[in-house]
């Protein structure tokens, strides 16, 4: 298994877990597995919406989270912000802009996340192809 190659997407319908595992305002992070390689993601609650994101900040190319699940969120009046841990680069949970910090004017790349029927589950995004190889 090719579990050093680090992937950037993943296929949709794989269940991540229950809605209610993260608080609401709170992250947590997801690291699969495939054949290809691994891919670790992020997921930020906010209410009955999940929004996702690879987990890698485009300033460092690091995980926004210094250790497992330990990541800050804080709630603003203009929305929900993520940090990163290392930097303390802020990202706008809305759209993955970065709003200060080293890494200003950039973006996370979106990982698509739903909910359905309370399980968070990876959802599908741009074409076919993208995904396919990671299915063996």
């Amino acid at each position: 298994m090719a579990t050093d190659t680090r992937i950037y997407i993943t296929p949709p319908g794989i269940k991540l877990g229950p809605l209610a595992d993260i608080a609401d305002g709170a992250a947590r992070g997801f690291r699969l597995s495939f054949k290809a390689g691994r891919f670790d993601g992020v997921v930020v609650r906010t209410g009955d919406t999940v929004t996702g994101y690879v987990d890698l900040c485009p300033h460092a190319g690091v995980p926004l989270a210094a250790a497992p699940d330990d990541y800050i969120v804080h709630q603003v009046s203009t929305g929900t912000l993520l940090a990163c841990r290392w930097h303390g680069a802020l990202f706008e949970v809305a759209d993955g802009a970065c709003i200060s910090g080293p890494c200003k004017g950039q973006r996370l790349e979106p990982w698509p996340v739903a909910v359905m029927r309370g399980t968070i589950v990876t959802a599908r995004t741009g074409p076919r192809f993208r995904w396919l190889p990671f299915l063996g």
